[in-house]
């Protein structure tokens, strides 16, 4: 494949999964693009709590907003809510996080 056929391909592959995610720019959004950036960095989070043993991705939602990313849902312990505030702070391009996750032990 040659490099103008690689372009053209990621091209097509990109506006294909604008299409398919609605490519619809949310209140609060100046764009397309910054759509786009918080999805990345949505994603981001979300790969690095399922690849820390010490957080549950699976209770924990992300949503990112103009680079600020919001954590809620439930830890088990203050220091699994701490860790997942601490991935998201590590990721490129957030601007700041908001952890507003719930410690809830887990019932016996």
């Amino acid at each position: 494949m040659n490099k103008s056929s690689l372009i053209v391909a990621t091209m097509v592959a990109l506006g294909s999964l604008l299409a398919a995610s609605g490519c619809a720019v949310t209140s609060g959004q100046s764009s397309v693009g910054q759509y786009v950036d918080d999805k990345t960095i949505t994603a981001r989070v979300k790969t690095r709590m399922a690849a820390d043993p010490d957080v549950s991705a699976m209770r924990i939602d992300v949503t990112t907003l103009n680079g600020t990313v919001q954590l809620s849902g439930f830890a088990t312990s203050q220091a699994e809510k701490d860790k997942a505030g601490s991935l998201a702070s590590a990721v490129p391009d957030v601007k700041s996080v908001r952890n507003d996750i719930v410690v809830r032990p887990p019932s016996n």
